[in-house]
């Protein structure tokens, strides 16, 4: 089954942003990992503690059919972050044969910013922005954790 849900972008207060919603909304996070957990990048220098504290995921089921996600920005990401713009669509596919048809389809005409691959936390993952410049993410979980 194909779900698609709102994925948010925060300039550091996506922990704030978060606690709010779930106040809101209720509930627990299904997921609050921070950057700091990332295993270290070949040929990148060590991350700042300061940045290390931001969230690089967290999610929170707000229904049975919907989780809002969201993370903080930094680094090159940053310099194109811009409030009321700052959202993609997540598309979560049950194959990557459907994961790799629906990015495939979706960013014809647009710009591929990360191609579909599998990742350090065990997803197959891709981003890009279609021709009508939405933002989109795509992603498929062998077992999927809830965002």
């Amino acid at each position: 089954m194909t779900t698609v849900n709102v994925y948010l972008t925060f300039n550091g207060d996506c922990e704030a942003a978060f606690e709010l919603y779930k106040s809101v909304f209720g509930g627990e996070f299904a997921v609050m990992s921070r950057f700091k957990e990332m295993p270290p990048q070949e040929g990148m220098p060590p991350m700042p503690a300061e940045a290390g504290e931001k969230i690089m995921h967290v999610s929170l089921p707000v229904s049975k059919e919907t989780i809002l996600m969201g993370s903080d920005t930094g680094g090159e990401w940053a310099k194109h972050f811009a409030k009321g713009t700052n959202f993609s669509v997540s598309i979560s596919t049950d194959s990557t044969a459907e994961a790799d048809r629906l990015f495939n389809g979706l960013s014809a005409g647009g710009q591929a910013t990360m191609p579909m691959s599998k990742t350090f936390w065990g997803s197959y993952f891709g981003m890009f922005t279609d021709r009508f410049g939405i933002q989109w993410m795509v992603s498929f979980d062998e077992k999927p954790a809830h965002g």
